[in-house]
């Protein structure tokens, strides 16, 4: 038996658009049948059977979807989601959701409003293999319980790609490299420990001069005691991607991420036991590398399966939508300078 095949639009069709284009490909059961970019030249490589669009409201109001990836910057991004889902179409939303917390409110008032509906966010570094191991020995408590993170996330600049430079605008972005990248290890810690409580930080964008941040600081603390430090980084001249756990019996350690740029290293899981009768410093390990990186084709397949009932899964809905959002505004604004002055 056959199953039905979703048809699916793409809302923003850069380098993005592109790539989730192509792992949708990959889908037995899901086939891109419109697209929709400003940008006419994005459509070269794209075959004769696929419509296109240059507003989205035209592709959602012409076309017959099933569901929607919206690939947009983060100031059209929740409006698009919100038109999807009251046309009754599914959603898949890049991240961040918004520029801002009550974007994702809105949203989910919407989502709200139409149950059957699935609505999921591309918080796609749950889905590298290493974070699935490392959150795994976490719950198995067989290091026992966590007492602290450390993350670093950084990159050399705020524009990634080529295209125009709205993520240095806040009217357009929200925010620079905290929200761009940074949240994505704000939602990693949220992931392992839950949610912070405490935070306090320091925001600048001293070096770049743009009118969002080049960096962020922060060190936050759960109800439970469990502290996390976080730098989000444009000044990071060498790509780096880690995040420590210390937990009560050894740490884990996640280093390097398989991505586009390929400029963040090989991608690690290190385990480390801890020795009471050892006091150099220097425990056993294990350490596994991870060479290939299924986490793209991972979130197609969720989408799908929530969508067609064989999955009940959370993982990346709007509830951790929201809640990474407002960590991270709780984090702009702990730094009382930097609230003040963008009145956030």
């Amino acid at each position: 038996m056959h199953e039905r095949v979703l048809k699916v639009g793409i809302a923003g069709y850069g380098v993005v658009g592109k790539r989730r284009h192509y792992c949708i490909d990959q889908h037995p059961n899901m086939m891109v049948t419109s697209v929709c970019d400003r940008i006419e030249e994005n459509f070269t490589s794209l075959t004769s059977n696929i419509s296109t669009y240059s507003h989205y409201k035209d592709m959602l109001d012409n076309e017959n979807l099933d569901a929607v990836f919206v690939c947009m910057t983060n100031d059209i991004a929740p409006v698009v989601t919100m038109d999807s889902l009251k046309r009754d179409m599914h959603v898949f939303c890049e991240k961040p959701p918004g520029r801002s917390v009550s974007d994702i409110e809105d949203v989910r008032v919407v989502e709200d409003s139409k149950p059957d509906l699935k609505l999921i966010y591309g918080f796609n570094h749950r889905h590298h293999e290493s974070v699935i191991a490392a959150l795994k020995i976490i719950k198995s408590k067989k290091l026992g319980d966590i007492i602290s993170l450390r993350g670093v996330y950084g990159k050399a600049k705020l524009i990634t790609f080529d295209q125009s430079d709205w993520r240095t605008k806040r009217d357009a972005s929200g925010g620079g490299v905290l929200l761009d990248q940074g949240i994505h290890m704000v939602d990693l810690m949220r992931l392992f420990a839950g949610e912070f409580k405490e935070v306090h930080s320091f925001i600048s964008n001293n070096f770049w001069k743009f009118d969002v941040e080049d960096n962020a600081y922060a060190i936050m603390r759960t109800a439970t005691g469990v502290v996390g430090m976080l730098h989000s980084s444009a000044t990071q001249w060498r790509h780096q991607f880690s995040l420590d756990i210390n937990l009560d019996k050894g740490s884990i350690k996640l280093q390097g991420i398989l991505s586009g740029s390929k400029s963040y290293g090989n991608e690690t899981l290190t385990i480390s036991y801890a020795n009471p009768n050892l006091d150099n410093g220097l425990p056993e390990e294990t350490r596994t590398l991870y060479n290939k990186d299924p986490s793209w084709e991972s979130e197609i397949d969720l989408f799908y399966n929530l969508i067609t009932g064989k999955s009940k899964s959370t993982n990346g809905d709007s509830n951790d939508a929201l809640e990474t959002m407002r960590l991270v505004y709780k984090i702009y604004k702990a730094d009382k300078k930097w609230s003040d002055l963008y009145d956030l």
